[in-house]
């Protein structure tokens, strides 16, 4: 399933990525947290359906490479978090920088744990 494999991911990631895009987008013109907001949002959807293909018993074979690591990995994004987080840092902005961590692991975590829980 390699080759087959990697076309999953690229479908997947395909519909990942132009959606983060979007709720990125919306966030950052509808709301005053913008990109924080947008950044929030998808990681913890992204966590929640992690969470839901993991717990499927007795996947196919697709289900992994389509939705867990294509259209999940696109949609997260850890390396927004980690900058947002540091701008945070850096202008010592420190209940944002806080808020910011605690609301994406004290959330995250919860949203996979959920997500595994409904499938298994």
């Amino acid at each position: 399933m390699s080759g087959s494999g990697a076309l999953l991911v690229v479908a997947g990631a395909a519909v990942g990525a132009p959606l983060r895009f979007v709720v990125d987008r919306w966030a950052r013109d509808h709301t005053r947290a913008g990109t924080i907001l947008g950044t929030l949002v998808v990681n913890l959807v992204g966590s929640f359906v992690l969470g839901l293909v993991a717990g499927v018993p007795h996947p196919p074979e697709w289900l992994m490479p389509l939705v867990g690591i294509g259209f999940c990995g696109a949609l997260t994004t850890f390396s927004t978090l980690a900058f947002e987080t540091w701008v945070f840092l850096e202008e010592r902005a420190w209940k944002p920088f806080a808020a910011n961590l605690a609301l994406t692991l004290g959330l995250g975590l919860p949203a996979v744990w959920l997500g595994y829980l409904l499938t298994s």
